[in-house]
């Protein structure tokens, strides 16, 4: 498929419609309490139906607010908003009242689409305030005698089946719009570790861009009909523009229920693919490592064998005659059995989103869980580079994707430049202007790439940096992933900017809350492996989580250092 003919990201639905089966399951949301199906022809019939109550509100180029969790109908809700010539705004569905009212505020959404009564609970107040909202969709029936809500216009409000139970005239399929592939698709707002959310503008041809580069990386791992598990927030660009890529290699995709369900979620989708955030594979490594540890004898050896091998097997080292039959073996014994607890048909895990540690990245590929480590940001709409199945280098975030340019500044910093990178900052020009500099993107991540394979490697992040009194630059991340590497850690927190040395606030693992003293004793022998202006000095517990409830976590699972640091500062001070 050339994806440089089309002009947007609703033509391409339109081609994979007409040539698949209409009758053959699209989307299906593992939610017991509420199973959605939608074939591809009940999805295009619904693209339609909600596409023509959209454009009776709308002017083209208009804001539409999504909020909701992934479900089918946010897919068919973000596909009709392009339609009816809107530009889609997702929200994340843990955020809070005043982070809405910075969104609605911003970005002036003539129409809201909300998912259910507690979503409507946290916007309501603000949509009675704002005369610029014209219509609310709800996707469940909204039931406001129960939920007491206090709705000034109960006209504005309509539900989504009361939509699509609408028969459609003919007139109602007109598929021609004035979409190009420098009109904006979407405005995502970046999850926000430091102050307020900026509105990042895509594109079509950016997203379709991104798109060309995932399927060639998706080629070899996919069959007739692959099937994907989407569970990472849609309203977070990296699955938003999965959800085209699984459009483009006419996938069936399934909804998770729930991230407490994901494991049960997986047994019954059985993915292809499956993509996540550095997070869930540092949860993974962990639990399977814990189950690991507890093997003994014949077992605990075919374990060592199992992963010492595939990490030879991964670099590219050579193997004696005995040692390729005991890969061999353990691909059956080992392998194929922790294979199966990921439903036996998964080809590739792909993590985005942030830093995915080497450790980590080659213990999943050793143990039979291919890993495609990427890099991107939600400006390059987003996917910058990424590592095919055929050469994985864990260290790297592999090749740039076609269409994109890659280069590297004097001082470091990584510098992108294509189709791919952002139309700007929403309302905010002097900011586009600072990012964005005679066409090239300035990432604020500092990076080389390998001149004999093009391969980028990630070595620090510019705004991260922790610049200690004594004038060093100290990468916190690379400390961090350390620390929440070992079993008994769950969470934790580097601090020490303008001091003297570096403190730690630790979150242990509910089981060792009380055991100050192992977790001493595991400090100690990470300070063995860092330098000397690396170490930790001291540290300090928390029976707490980082949680995107408290608000110390992005949604993408990502730490708010500024609000940590807010939250705990009493705690940190006392640590000098």
């Amino acid at each position: 498929m050339n994806l440089d003919k089309f002009n947007s990201l609703i033509e391409l639905f339109f081609y994979q419609a007409d040539k698949q089966n209409s009758d053959d399951v699209l989307l299906h949301w593992l939610n017991p309490n509420n199973k959605k199906i939608y074939t591809w022809g009940q999805a295009k019939k619904n693209i339609f139906k909600i596409s023509k109550k959209i454009k009776e509100y709308i002017k083209e180029g208009e804001r539409c607010l999504l909020v909701s969790e992934n479900r089918p109908e946010w897919f068919i809700s973000d596909l009709a908003i392009i339609l009816s010539g809107g530009i889609t705004v997702p929200a994340y569905t843990t955020y809070t009242e005043d982070d809405y009212r910075y969104l609605i505020e911003d970005c002036e959404p003539s129409v809201v689409i909300v998912s259910n009564n507690d979503m409507l609970k946290k916007l309501n107040k603000i949509i009675n305030e704002k005369n610029f909202i014209k219509k609310i969709i709800t996707f469940d029936k909204v039931d406001i005698a129960i939920n007491d809500l206090e709705i000034k216009n109960k006209e504005q409000y309509i539900d989504f089946d009361s939509i699509i139970k609408n028969d459609l005239s003919d007139t109602t399929e007109i598929q021609e719009n004035n979409l190009k592939r420098s009109s904006p698709a979407c405005i995502i707002y970046t999850s926000g570790t430091g102050g307020n959310p900026k509105g990042v503008i895509l594109s079509h041809g950016g997203i379709l861009n991104n798109i060309e580069g995932a399927c060639e990386i998706l080629k070899p791992l996919i069959d007739e009909k692959p099937v994907f598990l989407t569970w990472l927030p849609l309203s977070h660009s990296y699955e938003h523009c999965v959800q085209f890529v699984q459009l483009a290699v006419g996938a069936k995709v399934f909804y998770a229920e729930k991230i407490e369900k994901l494991l049960e979620n997986i047994s019954e989708a059985k993915p292809t693919i499956m993509t996540a955030v550095p997070r869930f594979y540092q949860n993974l490594y962990n639990k399977i490592n814990l189950n690991l540890k507890k093997q003994t004898g014949f077992k605990a050896k075919l374990i060592d064998a199992t992963i010492r091998l595939g990490k030879k097997r991964l670099l590219g080292k050579k193997m004696t005659f005995i040692e390729k039959l005991i890969d061999s073996l353990v691909d059956l014994l080992v392998r194929k059995k922790i294979k199966k607890q990921f439903g036996g048909n998964l080809k590739a895990f792909v993590s985005g989103g942030g830093a995915l540690d080497r450790e980590i990245g080659e213990f999943l590929n050793s143990i039979g869980l291919p890993t495609l480590q990427g890099y991107g940001l939600t400006e390059t709409s987003p996917v910058v580079s990424c590592n095919p199945i055929h050469k994985i280098k864990v260290e790297t975030v592999g090749p740039p994707f076609k269409g994109n340019q890659v280069k590297i500044a004097d001082d470091g910093e990584i510098l992108v430049k294509g189709e791919n990178v952002m139309l700007g900052y929403w309302n905010k020009k002097e900011e586009t202007e600072k990012i964005i500099i005679n066409g090239w993107l300035h990432t604020g991540d500092i990076g080389e790439i390998n001149p004999e394979d093009g391969y980028l490697k990630i070595t620090d992040r510019k705004k991260d940096i922790i610049v200690s009194a004594g004038g060093d630059n100290i990468s916190p991340a690379k400390i961090e992933n350390m620390i929440t590497n070992e079993l008994e850690i769950d969470q934790c927190m580097v601090y020490g900017d303008k001091k003297n040395y570096l403190v730690a606030l630790i979150v242990p693992n509910k089981e060792f809350l009380k055991e100050k003293e192992k977790i001493n004793k595991i400090m100690e022998n990470i300070n063995k492996k860092l330098t000397l202006v690396e170490k930790i000095k001291k540290i300090h517990l928390i029976d707490e989580n980082f949680s995107i409830e408290n608000g110390l976590l992005t949604p993408t699972m990502k730490v708010k250092r500024k609000k940590v640091t807010e939250k705990y500062k009493k705690q940190l001070e006392k640590l000098y």
